[in-house]
């Protein structure tokens, strides 16, 4: 149990330092649309990997202070924060790293929300759990957050013309294209989810014969 706190310390820990130092170099930052430090750093919060990081990060420190959490909201927000770094990490170091060039304190938040803080997030949750506490109710539940992100990203990107990810530029790729990407994201989030419910059951089985 010691170990377990530790380790989800140790991510909320990872998790806040890099969105320090990205809202300390974002805010340093004078190009791009955002003329304004506060337009900037409040800019920040709609990237999808900075509201990962939050709810993997967030949740690690609520476990971190007591473990012992089983509410439906709880078990919501946990699966959504894992799978959302797992996706933040892969989509990343897949599709995306090397794309734009860094500062060495923007290169240290980078590593730390791509690689540090999902590495950390997947190996906590398959090493400490919670587990056997999803269910296909919770796993309904995690569509939420996609959901709700790819709503208001399309909503914002068409007034401030500003869209995080290259595939969600409604403006570049045509609303047709970018609801089929939706779609693909929404499916993929629910086959993830499915796949840990029915590895989260399967875990402690796994673990108590280790």
């Amino acid at each position: 149990m010691k170990i377990a706190r530790s380790w989800f310390g140790l991510t909320a820990l990872a998790v806040a330092a890099g969105i320090v130092v990205q809202l300390v170099v974002t805010a340093g930052d004078t190009g791009g649309l955002f003329p304004s430090t506060a337009a900037r750093v409040a800019n920040v919060f709609c990237y999808f990997t900075i509201l990962s990081n939050l709810l993997v990060g967030g949740t690690s420190l609520l476990l971190a202070l007591d473990p012992d959490r089983k509410s439906t909201v709880f078990r919501t927000l946990r699966l959504d924060g894992v799978l959302a770094i797992a996706v933040t990490g892969v989509v990343y170091h897949v599709a995306l790293a090397g794309l734009v060039e860094l500062s060495p304190a923007g290169a240290v938040a980078d590593q730390l929300l791509h690689t540090v803080s999902p590495i950390l997030g997947v190996l906590g949750w398959l090493l400490f759990g919670p587990h056997g506490t999803l269910g296909p109710r919770i796993v309904w539940w995690s569509l939420a957050y996609p959901l709700l992100w790819l709503a208001f990203t399309l909503v914002r990107g068409a007034i401030t013309g500003f869209y995080p990810y290259p595939f969600l530029e409604a403006d570049e790729l045509g609303y047709p294209r970018v609801a089929l990407n939706c779609v693909v994201i929404a499916v993929l989030f629910l086959a993830l989810a499915a796949a840990a419910m029915l590895l989260d059951r399967r875990l402690p089985r796994l673990w108590s014969r280790a």
